[in-house]
């Protein structure tokens, strides 16, 4: 049985790859040696916290579901309907993946805002004002986090074998049947790997948010704002919200590894 031998690595990559791995290593090391590890249970119950705690995770799961009942119909369109501006869309779609997210927050305060694009006939109609709300901190988690979800599934949707598809349609199932018995099942694992990736995007979401919703305890400040606010208070509560984030995001990755990568 045949052994793969792996060469020798040239020490200059040796040294320039570990310089680089300790770009991400120190700065955890930074903030496992600055934790108040006898205060964590403490600092963590504090009202502040809990407050942060109760509403990312309510604002972070809105944002989840409806990244999922708005992304999944746009990822289909995307993947699988040739129309006029169809790249256009799809670049505008992963926009707020790379533009910086106090950009994001800074057009949907003009879009939705109380003297925004769309806010005041919204507000008229239905007396919701989004700006310095929870509503709208769910509306700033989704506009970052849906297009995580929205390339898991288009490329879910692009690799599927249509075959499976054909031979529901030709059993005489409608069009959303075959959506809803064949295709959705078949992209399930990617569909559970975009919802869990829209959500952890969601609860990390910062500048977005502080600009279209502000800093209200309660209300509109979320883990990554307390944290932020912290920092200039009192350091030891922004540490111990920091390393939950940690924990927390790194649960998730540990979770959707093999998505990525083959584990040894």
């Amino acid at each position: 049985m045949s052994r793969t031998v792996s060469p020798k690595p040239p020490p200059l990559l040796v040294v320039l790859g570990a310089i680089g791995a300790l770009i991400f290593l120190l700065p955890l090391a930074g903030l496992a040696w600055r934790t108040p590890w006898g205060r964590l249970g403490e600092l963590l119950a504090t009202d502040v916290v809990v407050d942060a705690v109760r509403l990312s995770l309510i604002t972070s799961l809105a944002s989840a579901f409806l990244s999922a009942l708005l992304g999944v119909p746009l990822a289909w369109l995307l993947a699988r309907v040739d129309f006029p501006g169809r790249r256009l869309l799809r670049a505008v779609v992963t926009l707020p993946m790379v533009l910086p997210p106090v950009v994001g927050g800074a057009a949907l305060l003009f879009a939705f805002g109380r003297r925004g694009l769309v806010g005041e006939s919204l507000e008229s109609a239905t007396g919701l004002l989004l700006p310095f709300s929870t509503w709208g901190v769910i509306v700033a988690n989704t506009f970052v986090a849906m297009p995580f979800l929205v390339i898991t599934v288009e490329g879910a949707l692009r690799t599927l074998d249509p075959r499976f598809e054909a031979a529901a349609s030709s059993l005489g199932a409608s069009p959303f049947t075959v959506f809803r018995r064949v295709t959705m099942p078949m992209i399930g694992p990617s569909l559970g790997a975009g919802l869990v990736l829209a959500w952890a995007r969601a609860l990390g979401e910062f500048g977005a948010t502080i600009t279209f919703a502000g800093n209200l305890q309660g209300r509109t400040q979320t883990l990554p704002i307390a944290v932020f606010v912290a920092l200039e208070s009192d350091r030891d509560v922004a540490v111990a919200i920091s390393l939950l984030l940690v924990v927390i995001s790194v649960v998730v990755l540990v979770a959707l590894r093999d998505r990525w990568w083959q584990g040894s």
